[in-house]
Formats: C-alpha cells, structure tokens, sequence
C-alpha cells in the first residue's frame, strides 16, 4: 500500500511539473506577439477574424490568423490556409496552446484569433490562461447558446464580457446592449470603443466579391486603426482576404423545367435575427429579389430553433415556405395563421432530395429567388448537393428594376482546397479559372500632418488619455451608440 502512495505522489509531483513547464513555455510564445485579438460573439467571428487579418496584411503587418467556425483554419501570414486538426474531429480550448505556440514561430505583429469557447468560465480562461489578449472583439449579442450563457439576452452579453482583456481595449458593434458592456468594460479597466456600422458607405461594401455586413467591416477598421493602418489600406487588405468557407452566398442555376433560379444559402445564420439580417440584406443589394420563396430545413433536436425560423415568416413574406427534414410540424405550427396557407410540407425523416426537389422547384416561377435557412444537416445537406447538380445560370439575368446586380454572388474567388465541395461546383470552378481577373490595388496614401503608423498601437506602454476606461472621447471614426431613443451624433 505504501508503494502505491508513493507512485501517486511522484506522479502528481510529475504532473505539476510538467504543468509549470509548460505554462512558462507558453507564455513565452504569447510574449513573442506583441499584438493579440481575440474575436468573440454570437455571429460572424470567423468573418471578422478573416477581415482583421486582411486588414492588418494589407498595413504590412505580419499576421497570422485562426478561425473555429464552419470549418476551423489556421492563416499563415501571406494568407495560404490549412485545416486545423482535431484528435477524433473534437474541438477542445486546449488546442489553442498549439495555435500560439505555432504562430510565434513567425515572430509575427499581430495574432487574430477566434474564441473557441462556449461555457462562461471556458471563455474567461480562454481569455486570461490561453490567449491574453491586448484587444478584444465582442462582435454581438443574439439568441443563441442560451443553455450556456443565458436564459436572457442580458445574461449572454455578460458572458461573452468575460473575454474582455484587463487594462486592454475590446471593440464592439453591439448597441442595445452596450451600457452592459460598458459596465463589464469599466470592470475590467478596459476601454470599450464602439464601431459605427454607419460610417461604412455602400460602396466600400460592394467592393468585397462576396457578402459581409457593415458592422464586421467597421469592427475590422477600427482594429486597424489601433494598429496605425490606414483606412484605403485596410479595405484593400480586407478585399483581398479569402472568405470564410461557409460564408454567405448566392448561386443561379437552370431548373430541369428551363426556369431560372437565384439560390441564397443562410443556412449559417442559424438564429431568427442573424437570419433576418442576411435575408434583408440580399434583397436591398439585388441579390435576390422577388417572387421570394424560403425553405426551411428541420432537425429532430432543433425543435426550438425550428420554430424560430417559422415565427419571421411573416417579416420576410415569401410567396411559399417549404418544410422538409423532421419534425416538419415544429416549424409550420410555428407559422402565424394567416401565412401558413403558403406553407408546403415536404418534411420527413428519409425523404432524398429528388423525391422532394421536383416539388419544389415545380412551385416557382421562372426568376424565382429561394432562400434556404434554419439548419444544414440532413435534407438542407441533400437540397445543396442537388442543386449543385444543376447547370448554372449565364444569362446575365439583371436582379434590380433596371440596374443589372453588379456585385459578384457566385462562390468565393478561389476554393478552399480542404473544404468539401459538390463535384459538380469544382468543375464548374475550374473552367472558371480560364480566364484572368486583374487585381487592381490601392496605394497607400498619407494623410497631411498625420505621423507615419507605428507598427503597435500607441496605447500600450503609454500615457495616451485614449487609453484610459471612462474616457467617453472616441477618436477616427468611433462613435458611441445612442442611449434609449437618442440618435447618435453625426460623424463629424
């Protein structure tokens, strides 16, 4: 017996030295990058993690980049990709160590990385054991993982707080509920900087050959500017960055009935707000238009969020709904009375997409947009497949009332070579690549009386007031949200 108590005390004594070892190792390779963003949120990390590592690219910083979202990247700093692998395909905090340890071999400026973690505590060790960060994105508040973090919406904005880094800066596009992260903010002495969506125009959001939202742009700007690049710079940086491989897109395909079909896949959006947004946006850029038609993918243990995705039925108004996956029934009893007369149900456990594809598509007109949201497994993952079957569109069909849509919907650029594409979308990409696209780059440009950008922002190791938590003056183009009806001050 005695032996037995002396192996387990040697071991332990191991184990803690090893432990020490390794945090010492660790932190040392977080030393190396002077420079760390941690992105969290509800939606659009990943996007925003790509957008900031483009921005900083494109000001000549050394960057390197991890993503966590539809399909977990690791960004060298020329922007070349890989997957990043995963013991038996489980996600695990403790793989961020790994992510350090690697991107500190680049010695690079800055490391923007996506927070991985769900559980509150999980995100405060994220941030305070694993990642350390000097700049933290809190992108949104929605509803989503509220076994976790809520039950309410005020109690998942106090959660994702706990990723804010002590006497740092965390940057936000969330205004309903900033006077909580406020409060969080000044907790922590960290200075909370609010990122107008406002003060990026439409152009400048036509410019990306594939769809983002205003506010992941402006929260990717103002990172830039805390880094002294400049704002032309930035946005080219971003332009170039490759797109997050389940990111929002619109395809046009040719039915078997000669009719021409606008495809939006927002099956990523898996919440009810995320979910109005994408759709709302594709119809203000033309992208798809009307007659609108959605369909809805259920799942057996999303019964809650099915019926999410058949309350906003009435707020996008489509001309029809179709059901399919399983329970069908979670969904349209979801369905206000007066619009489920439009509601189709093609739902069902082991119904393949050409016993309920033929249906659908017999419904829509020719020029029809369909709209796919709610969740991607199962029939959603089978409605994809086939409709990457179909031949695509090339007539040029104009999307707006006399106005031709002039900003690229297809899929992204280039194809991620690790993600998992339909066979018939690689061989239409690769006879895609016939043809060269020139890119055309901005050059930098010096703002008269402006000093040249560091390379590290002037808030750390210094006395710039900016820095300092209560400080309500936000300087460039940051703006604090209106409180309770106010509109905010005009961008002077």
């Amino acid at each position: 017996m005695l032996y037995l108590y002396f192996v387990l005390l040697t071991g332990g004594v191991f184990l803690l030295i090893a432990g020490i070892i390794e945090q010492r190792r660790h932190y040392a390779a977080l030393h190396v990058i002077p420079t760390r963003v941690l992105v969290n949120g509800i939606r659009g990390k990943s996007s925003i993690t790509r957008l900031c590592a483009g921005a900083l690219r494109g000001g000549g910083l050394v960057t390197v980049a991890k993503t966590t979202g539809t399909a977990a990247r690791f960004i060298h700093p020329d922007a070349t990709e890989e997957p990043v692998y995963r013991k038996f395909g489980i996600a695990n905090v403790v793989e961020q160590i790994g992510i350090v340890r690697r991107a500190a071999t680049y010695r690079p400026h800055a490391l923007v990385i996506e927070c991985m973690a769900v559980m509150p505590a999980l995100q405060e060790v994220n941030q305070s054991k694993l990642i350390r960060s000097t700049i933290g994105v809190l992108c949104n508040v929605r509803e989503d993982h509220l076994a976790e973090m809520g039950p309410t919406l005020d109690d998942v904005a106090r959660s994702l707080c706990r990723s804010m880094p002590e006497n740092g800066i965390c940057v936000t596009a969330e205004k309903e509920r900033f006077h909580i992260l406020r409060e969080e903010a000044d907790a922590r002495n960290c200075q909370l900087v609010y990122a107008d969506p406002e003060t990026v125009t439409d152009a400048e959001l036509r410019g990306f050959s594939w769809f983002t939202f205003k506010e992941n742009v402006a929260i990717a700007l103002a990172v830039a500017e805390l880094l002294g690049v400049e704002r032309q710079v930035a946005l080219q940086g971003m332009y170039d960055a490759p797109p997050d491989p389940g990111v929002l897109s619109v395809e046009r395909y040719v039915t078997p009935e000669n009719r021409r079909l606008a495809f939006a896949n927002v099956f990523a959006a898996n919440d009810p707000e995320s979910t109005l947004m994408n759709v709302n946006q594709l119809l203000d850029l033309g992208a798809v238009n009307r007659p609108l038609n959605v369909v809805i993918n259920c799942r057996p243990d999303r019964v809650e969020r099915n019926g999410q995705m058949g309350e906003i039925i009435p707020d996008l108004q489509p001309d029809n709904v179709f059901v399919i996956g399983h329970p069908a029934k979670s969904a349209i009893d979801a369905i206000p009375a007066e619009w489920r007369d439009r509601a189709v149900d093609l739902g069902g456990e082991r119904l393949s997409a050409e016993e309920f594809m033929p249906a659908m598509l017999g419904r829509m007109p020719d020029g029809s947009s369909l709209v796919a949201i709610g969740n991607i497994h199962g029939q959603g993952e089978e409605l994809l497949e086939y409709l990457a079957g179909l031949p695509e569109d090339e007539s040029g069909t104009e999307s707006g009332p006399g106005e031709p849509f002039d900003v690229p919907a297809a899929q992204p650029a280039r194809l991620d070579p690790y993600a998992s594409y339909p066979l018939a979308h690689e061989e239409r990409y690769q006879a895609s690549q016939t043809q060269e696209i020139p890119l055309v780059r901005i050059p930098t440009q010096v703002v008269k009386g402006r000093p040249d950008p560091e390379p590290f922002p002037a808030w750390q190791g210094s006395q710039d007031t900016r820095s300092r938590p209560g400080n309500e003056e936000t300087y460039g183009w940051f703006q604090p949200p209106a409180h309770e009806g106010e509109r905010p001050p005009p961008h002077s």
